[in-house]
């Protein structure tokens, strides 16, 4: 049978019974809301069983199974997370989400918004947004920021603005090539920073990774020397990355005296604040990011403290002129307007790589709206005093040692075993870290510090309670003798 004869000219992908599809979707906010409800029990990750791995391997569908099958399988999927929900998912750093946000994503959803453009509702959401997080950071008011997908594709956003205005913008047509920009950065920074180098075109060996101090903060006395030395060798330093809150550890760079070497030597400042720059909300963190709204550009990530759901992140750049200059283009079928659609300029596309770009802004401002700064701080400032209790949980334990020292909400240690080597409790550490994994107990992961394995605990979850430092340590010493046998083979 031909394909018009299967499908009716006048229908359609909506659901030609209403009510039944009403039906499905009550039973789907159910299942979901059971699922959220229920976030703290159980085990922290669970592994999709091969069974259900294997719908998930079908061939490409001609016919649509529907409506009630597929809401059937969305269903067997919840119970299979990364784990962040729970409050002992330590590993990484993920946000655990809030239930509020299902509401946001159901009417995002609903509304099927582009925000590349265009004047509608949407867009008046994420200007709240961005003029709430301008008051945050003391940004300046005509500075300009996009929401986007995390902080990896804010660094390419703000890193572009920083190259370009090296180059005088002329990069845009001609490219980069014979330009020997170089930046620098903290030898703790996270990848993305090296990856926005490679795909600005500059390759990621121009960021110079410079070494920190014990603190693990950047080393602002190699930095000038770096400088100093890469001038002299005829390279163009034009950008330095601070770390507001470093993925190992939880270190904080000096942003002012980064800021001050910035303003010496004519540099793009730019601050990798990732998880840390929402440090702000909390007033024991917040004297730590001085320095921070002297930068030329922000990249952070709602999703992370502010526990906005997946995926929800940022850029702000202090000056507009520049970010538009860097981005803007448009062609006819985008022409501007002063009334009507095409109204509400400058558009958001004139400030970043994507036309079509979804509605994230809208479970931003719900987390926001609904739970406002001061308690979302709260859950920041008891995460910090978590990773301190289990700081001095492991010093008083004879078999733990700290690797490194607690800042912000991070702390790394490892197991201890007489008779062991390096490499053995290298093994060991890693060893502990599956099995707690794979027993569902906790989901903290790994690292190197100083070259040596170190189990990374990550809090940044509003649902961890101080007796799960407790747990996670309970769980330890239960199973090392087990992992020590496991390791030794």
């Amino acid at each position: 049978m031909a394909q018009a004869d299967r499908y009716p000219a006048q229908g359609g992908l909506d659901p030609q019974d209403w009510d039944a599809f009403r039906a499905r979707a009550h039973d789907m906010l159910d299942a979901a809301l059971e699922q959220m409800k229920s976030a703290e029990q159980g085990a922290v990750w669970t592994p999709l069983p091969e069974d259900t791995k294997e719908t998930y391997r079908t061939p490409l569908p001609r016919e649509g199974k529907g409506g009630e099958a597929v809401a059937d399988q969305l269903a067997q999927l919840l119970p299979y997370g990364v784990g962040n929900t729970h409050p002992r998912f330590f590993g990484w750093v993920h946000g655990s989400g809030t239930p509020g946000n299902l509401m946001a994503d159901i009417a995002a959803a609903a509304l099927n918004a582009n925000l590349g453009g265009r004047d509608h509702g949407a867009m008046y959401v994420e200007k709240q947004v961005l003029d709430w997080v301008r008051e945050l950071f003391d940004f300046p008011e005509d500075s300009s920021g996009l929401v986007v997908s995390g902080t990896s594709v804010a660094t390419v956003i703000a890193l572009k603005t920083a190259r370009d205005r090296a180059l005088g913008w002329a990069s845009r047509k001609e490219g980069v090539d014979g330009a020997r920009l170089v930046g620098y950065t903290s030898e703790q920074t996270h990848s993305c920073v090296a990856r926005a180098f490679d795909i600005l075109g500059l390759g990621s060996d121009a960021l110079r990774k410079i070494p920190t101090d014990a603190d693990f903060r950047i080393d602002l006395e190699a930095l000038t020397h770096a400088i100093d030395a890469d001038r002299a060798a005829g390279y163009h330093p034009f950008a330095v990355i601070g770390t507001a809150g470093a993925v190992n550890v939880g270190s904080i760079d000096d942003l002012s005296a980064v800021a001050d070497i910035a303003a010496k030597e004519n540099l793009w400042m730019h601050v990798d604040g990732a998880f840390g720059a929402l440090g702000v909300l909390s007033e024991t963190v917040r004297p730590m990011l001085k320095g921070l709204e002297r930068a030329d550009s922000l990249a952070f990530d709602f999703h992370k403290w502010m526990h906005v759901n997946y995926d929800a992140g940022c850029v702000l750049i202090s000056s507009e002129e520049e970010h538009r200059k860097t981005f803007s283009e448009r062609p006819e079928y985008l022409k501007a307007a002063s009334r009507g659609l095409a109204a509400g300029n400058p558009w958001p596309v004139e400030y970043g790589p994507e036309l079509s770009r979804g509605f994230r802004a809208l479970k931003v401002w719900t987390q926001i709206a609904e739970h406002g700064t001061d308690r979302i701080g709260a859950m920041v400032e008891r995460n910090c005093g978590q990773a301190v209790l289990l700081g001095k949980l492991v010093d008083a334990a004879d078999d733990l040692e700290l690797m490194a020292p607690v800042a912000l909400n991070i702390c790394c240690f490892r197991v201890l075993r007489a008779g062991l080597d390096d490499t053995a409790l290298d093994a060991l550490n890693e060893e502990i870290v599956i099995r707690l994994q794979e027993d569902g107990i906790a989901a903290p992961s790994t690292t190197k510090i100083h070259g040596r394995v170190a189990i990374r605990v990550n809090i940044t979850n509003h649902r961890t309670k101080d007796e799960d430092m407790e747990i996670l340590l309970s769980a330890i010493k239960r199973i090392v003798p087990d992992c020590s046998q496991e390791a030794a083979e």
